[in-house]
């Protein structure tokens, strides 16, 4: 392995669980990197949901700390672990954020992100929110000439997951309607130009009048204004009475029951977050009588990270950044995300 000519550098890290106030920017001890391993100089790194959900805790999560988080990277490469091999110190690579560890009935049929041994960058590893970052380098690839780092970083970990949950768990087809709810958020930017690429009717509901005019403007068919007490009617207006064949829910426990409703007979909702919070009281009732499909969907395979940088790349689906910022300043970034402000993703740059 190159050794690196320097001792610390800086991260974004916690040391203990908690709110914003636990965060803290400084020094750190630098990585090195392991037997098949790359070390990442970071160029960014984009928050997602996630970040806050690890700073914070939950039963169970054990960490190493300082703690760092972020999935999204960018980077240069900066120095190869002892026999790794395909990969040159110098080149532009993004990173698959999802590691397998084992090989496993799951990940044989591309069910990666449900094996045990399925991790996260960023989640139960150290992340990209510092100057350096680890990686597996069976999980670069290399990132076309034109494209910044930003950009780069900020679709991975949000267009996978809505690769996943739309074509493979909610099984789209052409010419269905969904109904995506929420537009800010990095998913359901990427949902948006998923559907729409698979030839779906895309119906957003939007928190807000300037959010639901960015919808539009990446490709949603339909803006219905969900502050309003009767934004269902809308739904249901718009469907002459029928109901969307999916609904792609992500805020959990304030839009479910409503989620439901708005949902055709035999349709699907698609559950992949609970920004609002995740215990939900619901009427069973409704779900056999209408015989719904509730689907989970979390993250995606390898295969799946391939497919959708695939498009990224020919420009099919196309990065929707909210701000650039300095890592410096990540905690002004968390606040923003953790008020709900952003369109799309906030990239850090160290």
């Amino acid at each position: 392995m190159r050794e690196l000519e320097f001792i610390d550098m800086k991260a974004l890290f916690f040391e203990e669980h908690g709110g914003p106030e636990v965060l803290r920017y400084g020094d750190v001890p630098d990585p090195q990197p392991g037997t098949g391993e790359v070390l990442l100089r970071v160029g960014a790194c984009a928050l997602n949901h996630l970040d806050i959900w690890v700073r914070r805790g939950w039963p169970g999560l054990r960490l190493e700390m300082p703690h760092w988080g972020g999935s999204d990277v960018a980077g240069t490469i900066a120095a190869l672990g002892e026999g790794t091999t395909g990969w040159e110190v110098g080149r532009r690579v993004v990173a698959d954020p999802g590691i397998s560890s084992i090989q496993d009935e799951y990940t044989r049929r591309g069910e990666d992100s449900v094996s045990p041994g399925y991790t996260i960058l960023g989640e139960h590893r150290r992340g990209g929110l510092a100057e350096y970052v680890i990686v597996p380098a069976s999980n670069l690839i290399e990132i076309p000439s034109g494209l910044n780092f930003p950009e780069a970083a900020a679709p991975l970990l949000v267009t996978l997951t809505a690769w996943r949950m739309l074509i493979h768990r909610a099984k789209l087809q052409a010419g269905e309607s969904v109904l995506i709810v929420g537009a800010g958020g990095g998913v359901n930017t990427m949902a948006i130009q998923i559907a729409r690429l698979a030839g779906c009717r895309v119906v957003v509901a939007a928190g807000s009048r300037e959010k639901g005019e960015k919808a539009l403007a990446i490709g949603a068919d339909t803006v219905i204004d969900r502050s309003r007490a009767n934004w269902l009617k809308e739904v249901q207006r718009l469907t002459r009475g029928r109901g969307v064949d999916v609904v792609v829910d992500n805020v959990g426990a304030a839009t479910l029951p409503s989620s439901m409703k708005a949902v055709s007979p035999g349709g699907r909702i698609v559950i992949v977050g609970n920004t609002s919070g995740p215990l939900v009281e619901m009427d069973l009732r409704r779900v056999f009588a209408k015989q719904l499909s509730l689907v989970g969907s979390t993250m995606g395979s390898h295969q799946d990270f391939h497919k959708v940088v695939e498009l990224l790349w020919e420009g099919k689906l196309k990065p929707v950044l909210d701000q650039v910022m300095p890592l410096g300043e990540g905690a002004k970034a968390f606040d923003r995300m953790e008020r709900g402000e952003q369109f799309g993703k906030i990239v850090l740059i160290p």
